[in-house]
């Protein structure tokens, strides 16, 4: 049955299996149950599935239980979208192919796969825009079936005729009646259809981590072919090959979807809809699809798709955000971080984000740092000129259900290779990220839509501390949020306004008539900062109200307006539709998004709309880490943990460390 999704609750089945991986592959496993086959073991009886891996060697042994039982075959393989390192490397898949029909690479036997591309209508307009959409998402996050590349790194320059190598015996091939005749036939073909041109030929990557060799090797290798084995994002690659040529390989897919028409020499599920030049056309395949049509039957309709965050079946946007986070901190992790500038008490959320490839190394060596052959990084508000090359460390925009000052560890942080996102001074990554998002497609708005709305609903804030609800005077009100006077985005980004007793006196100066709310910050009103504003601050008549331990969140559906100088709650504001007045340069400001009392810097010429900002903030900038999974996540998954209070605690030596801090307050700067 095509899309595994709509199979969850249905009439379950008995799936009889005699591969052990089956029973050893807690994900592999899950996946079934969830897609309404519970896997047992012994003989099939009426109404049972036997269940094999593909055309695994140990495939023939369910095949003839099968044919002696008179049960029928369930094919299981990896979904196109797989995981960062090949499965033989013992990562779990992001999903599923279930065919009760035959394999998809198998030509002999009409699969449930070429069964939906023949008969499926695909004409939908929904459907394929969002087929278009995550094509594009696909290419600009440099997602593959394998993601153990780096999207930077180089490609030969562009001219060159890519020929595709494979593992040698893969199932793809020898169902299409490949052998290593016919890769050597592919070959000669590439030179004599291209005369002159150079030969590129891709190895696989299970053939360079020493799993199983390939077609082609050194030997192949003159002044005319080259072979390339490092690992490089398959999307470049592709934009510079003047043609494609393949046996069964997905990067032919993958060509499809770059705009190539694949010289094919085998029989694999994307040949013989008029998409690619076949040397051997399949049998009964005589539709025409587009791209869109393919991809929507190849990667949305057809596959069972898992999201482990929710533990259940999804859709294939929800796998493409998954993997984008776990492919994102391989990339950032691979090589090992060295640390510097960072408290005890940060050092195991730490490694929680960052020690997954390797254990994250905590020195205050800068010459150690930069010798150790890791990335290195530096707690942004320690870092000064000896840490020239690190990357700045804060944290994110959604942290936690409590105060940073109270030790409680953060579900998401940021890092910065230019600057951090507080100092305008100087550029960010965050401002380029930014500039960048002026511009978007349908899905990224409609993602980040869907993000402002659910940050709304639920009032899911930075810290998320909650707090009374205010009766508040009528009339036009202003929220002044109060700051810390000597946390770094003041001391970088303030104007001539820097302490909160004169940004009040601005603010009623300006507006004589309006009823001002001032909230004070809460890591002041803990004790643990500086930014006390004196109690005669009403009777001056400065502010009407002082919201002692309010809920941030709820006096945003309140008010008007908000003045500030760099709080982030003006970003807060913007996300619920609040004006904005900011006599600072926060990060949100400069964009055409707020008012601004003083000139903003010359970089942030960009004008993108208020999803632009929030994309780029909320889910290109920061890393999440989902404390109930231990996994790298997209920013969705926190703000349902931060909705239902799921997130890590701080342990007890944290917890009372925290309370100590409360008792010497005046000297909170040994700790941060």
């Amino acid at each position: 049955m095509p899309n595994g999704s709509a199979k969850a609750g249905a009439i379950r089945s008995r799936l009889f299996v005699y591969n052990g991986g089956f029973l050893t592959q807690k994900r592999l496993r899950r996946i079934l149950a969830l897609a309404g086959y519970d896997v047992r073991l012994g003989l099939p009886g009426d109404g049972d599935m036997v269940g094999i891996w593909g055309n695994s060697p140990t495939a023939h042994r369910g095949r003839a239980v099968a044919r002696e039982r008179g049960a029928d075959l369930l094919r299981v393989e990896d979904a196109f979208l797989r995981s960062v390192h090949p499965g033989r490397a013992g990562e779990a898949p992001m999903g599923l192919l279930l065919d009760s029909s035959g394999a998809h690479f198998d030509p002999s036997t009409p699969s449930d796969l070429e069964q939906l591309l023949a008969t499926h209508p695909l004409d939908d307009s929904q459907m394929m825009r969002r087929a278009r959409d995550a094509i594009g998402r696909l290419m600009d996050a440099h997602l593959s079936k394998y993601n153990a590349f780096l999207p930077a790194a180089p490609v030969p320059d562009p001219g060159y005729v890519l020929v595709v190598d494979q593992a040698r015996g893969d199932a793809s091939v020898t169902a299409s009646g490949a052998d290593a005749a016919r890769f050597r036939e592919m070959l000669v073909f590439a030179q004599e259809e291209n005369p002159g041109a150079r030969i590129i030929i891709k190895t696989h990557p299970e053939t360079r981590a020493g799993f199983r060799p390939g077609y082609f090797g050194q030997k192949d290798a003159n002044d005319r072919i080259s072979i390339l084995s490092d690992p490089v994002s398959p999307w470049p690659l592709l934009e510079g090959a003047v043609g494609v040529y393949t046996v069964s390989s997905q990067l032919g897919f993958e060509a499809i979807l770059a705009g190539h028409k694949p010289r094919v020499f085998g029989m694999p599920f994307y040949a013989g809809w008029g998409l690619t030049q076949d040397e051997f056309p399949p049998p009964r395949r005589h539709r025409r699809l587009t791209r869109a049509q393919l991809f929507t039957g190849a990667m949305i309709l057809y596959p069972t798709w898992y999201d482990p965050f929710r533990d259940h079946l999804c859709e294939l946007e929800h796998v493409i955000d998954n993997l984008e986070a776990r492919v994102r901190a391989w990339r950032q992790d691979r090589v090992g971080w060295a640390a510097s500038g960072m408290r005890l008490w940060k050092r195991k959320p730490l490694q929680g984000f960052f020690g997954r490839e390797r254990k994250v190394l905590f020195t205050e060596d800068s010459e150690k740092a930069r010798k150790s052959g890791r990335n290195w990084m530096v707690w942004a508000s320690k870092a000064d000129t000896s840490h020239a090359g690190a990357f700045r460390l804060e944290d994110g925009f959604l942290r936690s259900r409590g105060l940073g000052a109270e030790l409680v560890p953060p579900m998401s942080l940021v890092l910065d290779r230019q600057g951090i996102y507080y100092d305008p001074r100087h550029p960010s990554d965050l401002d380029d990220l930014i500039a960048k998002r002026a511009e978007m497609r349908d899905a990224e708005t409609q993602r980040a839509e869907r993000l402002i709305k659910s940050l709304t609903r639920d009032s899911i804030s930075k810290y998320n501390l909650g707090g009374a609800i205010l009766e508040l005077p009528s009339g036009h009100r202003i929220l002044v949020p109060g700051q810390v006077e000597d946390d770094a985005s003041i001391l970088t980004g303030a104007g001539k306004v820097r302490s909160n007793l004169d940004l009040l006196r601005r603010v009623r100066a300006e507006n004589p008539d309006a009823v001002i709310i001032y909230k004070p910050h809460p890591d002041v009103e803990s004790g643990l900062r500086n930014g006390e504003v004196p109690a005669e601050i009403i009777p001056e008549g400065l502010a009407d109200v002082v919201a002692r331990n309010a809920d941030p969140m709820a006096l945003l559906d309140e008010v008007q307006e908000v003045w500030t100088m760099t709080s982030l709650l003006g970003f807060e504001a913007l996300l619920r539709g609040v004006k904005v007045t900011v006599l600072g340069t926060p990060f949100y400001a400069g964009w055409g998004l707020t008012r601004d009392m003083i000139s903003a810097p010359a970089w942030r010429k960009a004008r993108p709309g208020l999803a632009g900002l929030a994309h780029a903030v909320l889910i290109d900038y920061p890393r999440y880490h989902d404390p109930v999974t231990g996994l790298p996540c997209p920013v969705e998954v926190v703000v349902e943990r931060l909705a239902k209070g799921q997130q890590a605690r701080a342990g007890l030596a944290n917890r009372s460390l925290s309370k100590l801090q409360g008792l010497f307050a005046s000297y909170a700067h040994l700790w941060r």
